[in-house]
């Protein structure tokens, strides 16, 4: 339930830091996120907040959608996403109004979501990673294939969900937890460690991550001993009377 960002993915790049090491990063602009309508629990049943991102030609607009967009004052946008959010934070926010990415900070954790690239109709070695067979020694041309797919006469059918060649890619995808390693504010782009699913220029959704970070703590240290301490003597061990004899 926070606020995020609609933006298109640019391409990667790498940035250096102060000790010379170099991070892979993707380039993601987020500008011009324009609110197009805010959804309260006394109209609506839920805190939300919608955005447009981009610009899309009257002509593509159909009359639902150009009202839609007339009506929030904001021109036609072609990628809509709506947002939960806190009540609170609908007081900064006002239809009309643009979200910018001064709402990220360097070092948040965001996840990213995509359409991730489309691969076509693959075969189970790619698509699933499945072990091919030996090329040879009597294996004709069975060295790809996905082996066996059926059972006995019971119960003589495959069930829905086997892992077999089929269309790859092309669905969306999220990436959790990556790190925003640097916020340009003038050009609106955020700066995101590691890839990011889709191809340059596709659109993307970043958002508060969602999964809880793990923080790990060290175990507390033994006391030192001070210097020159000597060891406190263990004390003699109290003697147990003799047990009697037994009669």
């Amino acid at each position: 339930m926070s606020l995020g960002l609609v933006g298109r993915k640019v391409g990667m790049t790498r940035v250096f830091t102060e000790d010379g090491d170099t991070v892979p990063v993707t380039v993601v602009d987020v500008s011009n996120n324009r609110v197009t309508q805010i959804k309260t629990p006394e109209n609506d049943g839920y805190c939300a907040v919608q955005v447009a991102y981009g610009t899309r030609r009257p002509a593509r607009v159909n009359r639902a959608a150009a009202g839609h967009f007339a009506k929030a004052g904001v021109v036609a946008g072609h990628t809509l996403r709506e947002f939960r959010v806190k009540p609170d934070q609908l007081e900064s926010l006002k239809v009309g109004g643009t979200v910018g990415v001064d709402i990220f900070k360097i070092g948040q954790r965001v996840d990213v979501s995509g359409t991730s690239q489309g691969k076509g109709f693959a075969g189970v070695i790619k698509r699933h990673h499945f072990s091919s067979n030996r090329a040879s020694h009597g294996n004709s041309v069975s060295h790809n294939k996905p082996g066996s797919i059926g059972q006995n006469q019971d119960p003589g059918r495959v069930f829905p969900g086997k892992r077999m060649a089929g269309h790859m890619g092309a669905e969306k995808s999220t990436v959790q937890n990556v790190e925003i390693i640097r916020v340009d504010a003038e050009r609106q782009l955020l700066l995101i460690r590691g890839a990011l699913p889709g191809s340059r220029g596709g659109g993307v959704t970043v958002k508060p991550t969602t999964r809880a970070t793990r923080v790990v703590t060290a175990a507390p240290k033994p006391a030192a001993k001070a210097a020159g301490a000597k060891p406190a003597a263990a004390k003699p061990a109290e003697a147990k009377p003799a047990a009697k004899p037994a009669k």
